[in-house]
Parts: C-alpha cells; sequence; structure tokens
C-alpha cells in the first residue's frame, strides 16, 4: 500500500533551536498511528507541518499524496482535525454545529443532511440534534466533535489528545468510534499522554527532544525494552539520562 503520509529527513528549526531533527516515518491507510512524546518534544510542531500550518526548515513530507511545500491548502481540504480543547460552538445546537462545519468543508445541503444524520445515527444521537451543546454533557462533546472532524470523509484525521478531561468509560467509546472509522480506511494520526491508549495503537512513535527514538507496533516496543507497558516503555525512553 502506498503511504498516506511520507515524511523523510523533515527538520523545523526555530532560529538556533530543532524543534524537529530529522524525522523520517510513513503511515498507511486505515492505520491507527499514535505519535508519542513529552511535553516540548516536537509533536505539536510536525502535526502544525503535517496540517499545512506551517512549512519545514528541510526534508521532504507529504499528506493525502500533497506536498506540505507546495501543497498545503490541498491539505487542508483532505483532513480532518481535532484537539483537546473543544473546537464546536457552545451556543450553537448540534444540527447547526454540524451544517456550519459542512459548509467550512464545501458539502453541499443534501449532503450535510444525510451525514449529519448518519452520524449522529450512529452515536444514537439523532433525537438530540436540536440541544444546545452548552448543554452536552463533554464527554458527547469530544464524540461530536470527532464525528464533525470526519464529516467531509477525509484520508487523515489528526486527533491531537482527545480524550484529554473524559471519564475511562467515555475514554473507550471513543476508541470504539476511531476503530470504526479506521476500519472504513481513515487513516488515524493521534497524539496521547494516556499510555493505556497507546497499547490500542497499531503502531507507535515516541519523539524525545526533538527526534523519533522508537518506533513500532506495541508489542515489539514492550519486547524491545524488555518491560510489561507501554507507560514503561515512555518512561525508559522519556526520562532517560541526557
Amino acid at each position: 500500500m502506498k503511504p498516506v503520509i511520507e515524511v523523510e529527513n523533515l527538520v523545523k528549526k526555530f532560529g538556533d533551536f530543532v524543534a524537529n531533527d530529522s524525522l523520517s516515518f510513513s503511515v498507511f491507510p486505515g492505520e491507527i498511528f499514535g505519535f508519542l512524546g513529552a511535553n516540548g518534544a516536537g509533536k505539536t510542531t510536525a502535526i502544525k507541518i503535517l496540517c499545512g500550518l506551517s512549512a519545514p526548515t528541510s526534508g521532504k513530507a507529504s499528506v493525502a499524496g500533497f506536498d506540505v511545500y507546495r501543497q498545503s491548502e490541498q491539505i487542508k481540504k483532505n483532513i480532518g482535525y481535532m484537539s483537546q480543547k473543544f473546537s464546536l460552538y457552545e451556543d450553537l445546537t448540534i444540527n447547526e454545529n454540524f451544517q456550519f462545519y459542512g459548509g467550512i468543508y464545501g458539502l453541499s445541503r443534501k449532503v450535510i443532511r444525510e451525514r449529519t444524520a448518519a452520524l449522529l445515527s450512529r452515536l444514537q444521537f439523532l433525537d438530540a440534534k436540536n440541544e444546545v451543546l452548552r448543554n452536552i454533557p463533554q464527554g458527547w462533546k469530544q464524540k461530536l466533535a470527532f464525528s464533525v472532524a470526519v464529516m467531509h470523509q477525509p484520508k487523515v484525521v489528526f486527533l491531537d489528545e482527545p480524550t484529554g478531561g473524559v471519564d475511562p468509560i467515555t475514554r473507550r467509546q471513543f476508541w470504539e468510534l476511531i476503530y470504526e472509522q479506521a476500519n472504513q480506511g481513515t487513516t488515524i494520526f493521534v497524539t496521547t499522554h494516556y499510555m493505556d491508549e497507546a497499547e490500542y495503537c497499531g503502531r507507535v512513535s515516541i519523539m524525545v527532544d526533538g527526534r523519533i527514538e522508537a518506533l513500532d507496533t506495541p508489542e515489539q516496543l514492550k519486547k524491545q525494552f524488555a518491560v510489561s507497558s507501554m507507560n514503561d516503555v515512555f518512561v525508559k525512553l522519556a526520562r532517560a539520562p541526557k
């Protein structure tokens, strides 16, 4: 399979500071790819480049077949994005949020109606479509934000700590949505600080000080570092003596 995301020797500098140091990896269709690292490791900088919001200093990168240097606008049209900080509008209804974002994605009114109904039915939340968002529990808000992020059927969805602040049961339900979406062929690129969630990924990369220090399946990484959990893998890498 041809990768959906291809990164080769990617470097991003801010003056003398190297935020991303020769990153190289590929992500494939339908893969759930975990992009881990401590705060300040360079994850957010790399994600901004892959989302078409920033250009690298050097190296190569493409997302959904589009070059990050020359085709950033095409990248934005072919990806979905969801952050930890809730991005929908609290004073609009659920239905109005879907209509608004569907319009931004360039979908017709007919398609917006059809996909809104399908996505809310999947959540068993169709009867609540006229509820104002501020009245919805946080866990449901996260599920709705994910549904909005995939309503234009992007090839890649970037999830930046999407389950922050929700309870363990809701986190597990959220991951069921992720699996369902990946099974439909969507590539999921996810960052998280919950190491149990790293176990749910097909492959995981771990960044330390701007470099990718490990990249493999969770099982192989645990074998490589002779530990029993991804939390122990992360601690060995992120807390290793300089």
